[in-house]
């Protein structure tokens, strides 16, 4: 009984020493990137400041610029990436089959999309603001909400519309718009006192219109903003999640920066020295 015991533990060690090593140890997704020689990023080419074409049909973006943030990491190069131009209903599934290696695209984070994929930590916190003519009647968001049902709001139009304005400004008139363009003549036009927009777009737009628009100084709704990669791989995770952190908080905060003033025109104060800040 003892020999046969024996012989089948000698059967066991030989069975397992002669598994491919890839089936003892699965690869991660970071070993087949660093393999391939560049990142493959899914993100779209229609949302100013987000990820858009250049006059001369380059794809740029605060999105694409994450992107060459995690490419630089891997390979010291932020041009080593391939990018897949897919539709906003097509993140989540070219994740799940492959057809990406990570997805950048002003995803917000819910519950229910993180059953399916693994998020990042973020690199952007959205939400809604107030834009104002620059000589407009109304100065900031003090006034709009001192003005009452004599302000007018445009918005785009949708089903919470109504609501999330008054969230903000309870007595306001809310006027929908069908598109994001037509809130902004609106606004340019006096039909509203003032736009209700993402605060990226809002930054973007004052970036772009210097003193012609103004930010009311208040914002509301907030939606967390990250990457979105193939749930189970750890490793893969945690080195985009570095990535990003260290743009962020460390060796690459100049880019990141840089990236944030060109898209959004704000300078950002650097990371402090000596205790981390995130554990403050």
């Amino acid at each position: 009984m003892i020999k046969t015991l024996t012989m089948a533990a000698s059967f066991a060690v030989t069975a397992l020493a002669a598994m491919p090593a890839a089936a003892q140890q699965p690869s991660s997704k970071l070993d087949e990137v660093l393999s391939r020689g560049h990142l493959i990023l899914g993100t779209g080419s229609t949302n100013a400041p987000w990820h858009f074409k250049s006059a001369e049909d380059k794809l740029q973006g605060f999105d694409v610029d994450m992107g060459r943030i995690i490419a630089k990491a891997l390979f010291g190069d932020p041009e080593k990436i391939e990018f897949v131009n897919q539709s906003s209903d097509a993140r989540i599934p070219n994740i799940t089959t492959g057809k990406v290696d990570i997805t950048c695209q002003f995803m917000t984070v819910t519950g229910e999309r993180a059953q399916q994929i693994a998020f990042t930590i973020p690199y952007y916190r959205e939400g809604v603001g107030l834009m104002l003519k620059g000589d407009g009647k109304y100065a900031d968001y003090e006034a709009l909400k001192a003005g009452g049902s004599s302000v007018t709001v445009s918005v785009l139009q949708n089903v919470y519309a109504e609501d999330m304005v008054h969230a903000a400004l309870p007595e306001a008139t809310v006027d929908q718009y069908e598109s994001v363009d037509l809130i902004y003549q609106a606004l340019e036009s006096g039909r509203a006192d003032a736009a209700a927009t993402d605060q990226s777009s809002l930054a973007w737009y004052m970036t772009q219109n210097p003193d012609r628009y103004k930010d009311a100084g208040y914002g509301w709704n907030p939606q967390t903003y990250a990457c979105g990669v193939k749930r189970g791989d750890q490793d893969w995770l945690n080195f985009v999640n570095t990535a990003l952190h260290e743009a962020m908080t460390g060796v690459e905060f100049d880019f990141y920066a840089k990236s944030f003033k060109t898209w959004f025109g704000k300078d950002l104060t650097p990371p402090q020295i000596g205790f981390p800040v995130e554990f403050k």
